[in-house]
């Protein structure tokens, strides 16, 4: 069984004392911060496999170390949060996170969805594939093997979860998905996120792949169906 790293950051200690508690009890190896400075110290020192993010945060917030995670490269990430405010879950969505929980939240479902997240981020089998790891499109490269993207010869930065998806659509290009087929087939029976989720990741890769996000070449819209990745 793999060792997976998880960085807990939070500034009430009870709360990272708890949740570090129920992950250590499933096998996890867990490395806590109580501020955002030092969570993203401990992200560069021990590169944990996911964070757990609070966002409340006395000086430097939840979703500022988002933004900053996200330059480290495809860490997941889920964010705590303790308002119910949708915003506050776009936002966090926008910015990279692949998961969010509302506090109080019950740390079984929390540890439920670290598995979800971990699977789907380390585990995930492209088997429509075959035997090779390589997907080429015009002037798209996908390493699925090492989780590697070049666009016209620019290797930009992506979550686990939006290569998870570009990955997944590229895979089978011209067909044509549903925003439920999506959350089923990349994010899982057993992930807790809407249909508003895969708009978001769609909206985040166009800015990272296509050359005009208002006239997208590889990732389509079919109106009223959901999306598509081009075919020649």
């Amino acid at each position: 069984m793999r060792e997976y790293k998880i960085l807990v950051v939070d500034d009430e200690h009870d709360i990272v004392e708890v949740v570090s508690g129920y992950l250590k009890s499933e096998g996890y190896q867990v490395i806590a911060a109580y501020d955002g400075y030092e969570a993203l110290e401990k992200v560069y020192a021990e590169i944990p496999h996911l964070v757990i993010l609070d966002v409340m945060m006395p000086g430097m917030d939840g979703f500022d170390v988002c933004r900053q995670l996200r330059a480290a490269g495809p860490i997941p990430v889920l964010m705590l949060t303790a308002k119910t405010e949708d915003v506050d879950k776009i936002i966090g969505l926008e910015l990279g996170a692949d998961d969010y929980m509302v506090k109080p939240f019950n740390p079984r479902e929390l540890t439920a969805r670290v598995k979800a997240i971990l699977r789907r981020s380390y585990d995930q089998d492209y088997q429509a594939q075959g035997p090779t790891n390589m997907i080429r499109f015009r002037d798209l490269e996908i390493d699925l093997q090492k989780r590697r993207v070049v666009i016209r010869g620019k290797q930009p930065q992506f979550t686990a979860k939006e290569f998870e998806l570009l990955a997944f659509l590229a895979s089978h290009p011209g067909r044509v998905f549903s925003r439920d087929q999506l959350l089923d087939d990349v994010w899982g029976r057993d992930y807790f996120v809407g249909a508003r989720t895969v708009d978001v990741h769609i909206r985040r890769l166009r800015e990272h792949v296509e050359a005009n996000p208002a006239e997208p070449e590889y990732i389509q819209t079919v109106w009223g169906v959901g999306y598509r990745f081009a075919e020649d």
